[in-house]
């Protein structure tokens, strides 16, 4: 008798996740309560437990693909794990050769195609194996928003945009399903909000009797007066070491360090 394991119930709101990683393979033994699987929504990333002790049977959702609450992940078969000729059988991704355009879609991605009326086959899929995401669905939604009408700018877009070439110096790194969403947002609300400035009050004392026990040598050394701005530059450069990503920028679905 085979148990199966399903999408459990994410928290409010939240009705999708995608499967980001499979912690074993068909074929593997498992226990009770060990983790199987990594889902990643658009707020937390969620661990899925082993409802029961025996083989991990079927893995009926690979990684990459956009499942519900409540949908079928895989099964775990009663017993130990069989001799390896299971070994075969080992056929999450589908053959390079084999389409999968829009044929595979998961409910929410086929929900959202059919809200814009948009042709799923006519949208780059990033998923795993081709398949076709949701956030696919709304970079397509959005490119397509923001990018001005056929009949009013005849100019391609792809001469507009060239590719991005990264620096000797930079390092992109694909961002999470929360990452994006993250930056979804804070870029929806600066198109859509006011932008304020806020002012934090910074203790001057050490800088200020610094510069006052330097200022005559430092003047008579460099023919110019000690000021500011260096140690701002340098308080500047020893954050962005300690937080890289202050300094990134985002293109496409990879952030830029």
């Amino acid at each position: 008798m085979a148990t199966e394991i399903k999408v459990p119930t994410l928290g409010e709101s939240i009705t999708e996740a995608t499967v980001a990683k499979w912690f074993k393979a068909v074929g593997d033994a498992v226990a009770q309560d060990e983790p199987l699987v990594e889902l990643e929504t658009d707020k937390v990333t969620v661990e899925v437990n082993a409802p029961s002790s025996g083989t991990l049977s079927e893995i009926a959702a690979a990684e990459g693909t956009d499942v519900e609450v409540g949908a079928l992940l895989g099964s775990i078969a009663e017993g130990d794990a069989p001799a390896k000729p299971a070994a075969k059988k080992k056929s999450e991704p589908k053959p390079a050769q084999e389409p999968a355009p829009a044929l595979a879609l998961s409910p929410a991605v086929r929900k959202l195609a059919a809200e814009h009326n948009l042709d799923a086959a006519a949208i780059a899929a990033t998923g795993k194996g081709g398949r076709l995401t949701k956030g696919d669905v709304l970079a397509h939604i959005e490119k397509a928003g923001a990018a001005p009408s056929a009949a009013s700018s005849p100019a391609p877009a792809a001469a507009q945009y060239p590719p991005r070439v990264d620096g000797p110096r930079e390092e992109r790194v694909r961002m999470t399903r929360l990452r994006k969403m993250v930056a979804s947002r804070l870029k929806e609300a600066q198109n859509t909000a006011a932008m304020l400035t806020t002012f934090n009050e910074v203790d001057m004392t050490a800088l200020m009797a610094l510069r006052a026990r330097y200022k005559e040598t430092f003047e008579k050394k460099h023919g110019v007066k000690i000021g500011f701005m260096s140690p701002f530059i340098k308080a500047c450069v020893v954050a962005l070491r300690e937080f890289p990503g202050v300094n990134a920028e985002i293109d496409g679905d990879d952030a830029i360090y």
